[in-house]
């Protein structure tokens, strides 16, 4: 397979290919204080999902729950919201304040993820997780709207890499503060409080877990608004244009949604069953598993993040237009291996060896992967267009991707062989989301050249 092939390069360059001017855009200190509220949300949302994995033991044990169960928990009660709320949602912010609507959503799910802590069964708790999926449906269009309104093209893949810095903390926090958190209180037979409330120790901590959305909540009031480029327009588009403008422009979002899907599925399917994983396989600890995941996390993803905006940017400067998915290629090609061998390895360390790296190749993929995404989309259609990409990586990746796991533990192996539910996953997952990504860099390089933002189909 030849990654290079058919990539828009100098001499495919158009006429009118893209030239945005830095002066153009907002002052960078604006621009990069929005950067660094919306990683503090993106922090605080994956602050809530880490600790929660964390947290599967205890609980399931706790409420009696199989892990097809938990599954549903930490997969499809969350995007329930999104996936029926998430358009109009969407519509929203292409027409009103991004920020009012993400300090909104932020507020929500902190409370939403305090009333998880007060969970006392299955039910309890999956309507809580369910509220929960507000906040991923406000902030994720939101933002990177957002960003796109900030930073030209050639810039954004780096904006997304900082923003993303967030995923980062927020994992890789949830997982050393977590296990500190779990070591005091997690793992406690429960607390009583006044008025005669009891409370297990995984409740409180989901409880102290909601209370930093609402401070980001207020941070996120302070970011100035910025101007929306290129078409902008007040009335809404109907559904069918705008699945009408993705199928026009189908060799182009098409690779982009269904690599996605099929990467997502295997990449939350061993986040969420990580902890579990070690527990069962190797006999770790949960507090372990965090400390030892949480580090290496926090070390490899930022190193991916940035070596792959770094790369994307470098190659637009030298005119390769299909930078921002070549890197997507590369990354997933190297990547998907190592997340097939993880699973087998003989030991811990081993396995979280491998896991480094896997990260880090993975890393690579975050920033240019929706850098592609929010270039050639119009303004006026980027609010739900990236609404179809966060549907896709959400609620196909989050909710598949836990339940695909139980699923192969709950009927074809058993719980203490889920390293191999998770081998499966990543084999069957893996090698085709490469191909296709592969397969849409010929198409976007093309778009790019030709001036970037894409064009609708001409009326009939």
């Amino acid at each position: 397979m030849d990654i290079t092939a058919g990539g828009a390069s100098a001499p495919d360059k158009a006429p009118n290919a893209p030239a945005a001017s830095a002066s153009d855009y907002p002052p960078p200190r604006e621009a990069w204080y929005c950067v660094s509220i919306l990683a503090l949300a993106v922090m605080v949302n994956f602050l809530d999902r880490g600790i929660l994995n964390l947290l599967i033991e205890p609980i399931k044990a706790d409420l009696g729950l199989s892990d097809t169960q938990i599954s549903l928990i930490v997969g499809a009660a969350f995007t329930i919201f999104y996936a029926i709320f998430g358009w109009p949602v969407a519509v929203m912010v292409d027409r009103l304040s991004r920020k009012h609507m993400m300090a909104a959503g932020i507020a929500i799910f902190g409370l939403m993820t305090t009333l998880s802590g007060l969970a006392s069964n299955f039910w309890h708790l999956f309507l809580a997780r369910v509220g929960i999926g507000v906040g991923e449906t406000t902030s994720g269009p939101s933002a990177y709207s957002l960003l796109s309104d900030y930073f030209p093209p050639e810039k954004l893949p780096r904006a997304i890499a900082v923003m993303n810095l967030g995923f980062v903390a927020g994992v890789g926090f949830s997982m050393i503060i977590g296990g500190v958190i779990i070591s005091f209180v997690g793992t406690s037979g429960g607390y009583d409080l006044p008025l005669g409330i009891h409370l297990r120790g995984w409740q409180v901590v989901l409880i102290l877990v909601g209370i930093p959305g609402f401070i980001v909540s207020g941070l996120m009031l302070t970011v100035k608004e910025p101007k929306r480029r290129g078409v902008v327009e007040k009335k809404s588009r109907p559904i069918g244009e705008v699945f009408g403008f993705v199928g026009h422009h189908w060799k182009v979002y098409i690779p982009l949604f269904a690599g996605l899907a099929l990467r997502s599925v295997q990449m939350f399917g061993l986040q969420t069953w990580g902890a579990p994983f070690y527990a069962r396989t190797y006999g770790w600890s949960g507090v372990q598993y965090a400390y030892v995941a949480g580090i290496s996390l926090m070390i490899a993803m930022p190193i991916g993040l940035f070596v792959g905006s770094w790369l994307a940017e470098r190659w637009w400067k030298k005119n390769i237009y299909d930078a921002n998915i070549r890197v997507t290629v590369i990354s997933t090609a190297v990547a998907v291996p190592l997340a097939i061998m993880q699973p087998l390895m003989p030991s811990p360390w081993l396995a979280a060896f491998i896991g480094f790296f896997a990260a880090l190749w993975g890393g690579m993929a975050a920033p240019v992967e929706n850098a592609a995404l929010q270039s050639v989309t119009p303004n006026h259609l980027r609010g739900q267009v990236t609404f179809m990409f966060l549907f896709i990586m959400n609620v196909i990746g989050m909710m598949m991707g836990p339940l695909v796991v139980s699923t192969f533990t709950d009927v074809v192996f058993s719980e203490e062989k889920i390293r191999y539910s998770l081998f499966l996953t990543a084999l069957l997952m893996g090698p085709p989301a490469v191909f296709i990504f592969w397969a849409g860099m010929k198409p976007y390089g093309r778009a790019m050249a030709a001036g970037g933002v894409l064009q609708p189909p001409p009326a009939k």
